[in-house]
């Protein structure tokens, strides 16, 4: 059973804020293909989903006079590391259990490897389906972070999203 919504997390005002940074667009389109990709590969499509929407939760703004600078975030950046544990505290925060949080939470981590000296990750299903996820909303120059949405649909696009979850989880119930 789901204890903690996506609605839930993305009204939140930690999400909001961090979730405006690496911008709403792309993290909810994330998030919608983690749920197409999850139930292909047979993965929890709301441990999926709620990582999709927050896997880009720990960037920081590079910008050099103003303006994005694409290559000192790609020089600098370790958001993965910094969105690990912000989901992982708001997540508990919200009441999530523990084991889902931690599990969301290294999913977040292991989106990327962009971080590591050697770009050589092993991750395990839920950790790939967001990678994937990601790399299907990606844009050239980090331009997919720049996509915007209104909040009304955003917040629509969000309660699509629980929606279909719920209804996957209740197909899933064996029924005698």
């Amino acid at each position: 059973m789901r204890k903690v919504t996506l609605e839930q997390i993305f009204t939140h005002p930690i999400a909001q804020k961090y979730l405006g940074r690496s911008g709403q667009a792309h993290a909810i389109a994330v998030a919608e293909y983690a749920l197409a990709i999850s139930e292909k590969k047979q993965v929890d499509s709301d441990l999926a989903v709620k990582a999709a929407l927050l896997h880009d939760i720990g960037h920081y703004e590079w910008y050099r006079d103003g303006k994005w600078d694409y290559d000192l975030y790609r020089q600098n950046d370790i958001h993965a590391i910094k969105g690990a544990a912000r989901a992982h505290k708001l997540l508990i925060r919200l009441g999530e259990d523990p084991q889902a949080a931690k599990a969301i939470s290294l999913a977040v981590l292991l989106h990327t490897d962009s971080y590591l000296p050697e770009q050589n990750l092993k991750r395990d299903p839920l950790q790939q389906v967001v990678a994937e996820a990601d790399t299907a909303d990606e844009e050239t120059g980090g331009a997919h972070h720049y996509k915007t949405i209104s909040e009304q649909e955003a917040l629509k696009r969000i309660r699509a999203l629980d929606n279909n979850i719920v209804k996957r989880m209740i197909s899933k119930v064996p029924t005698n």
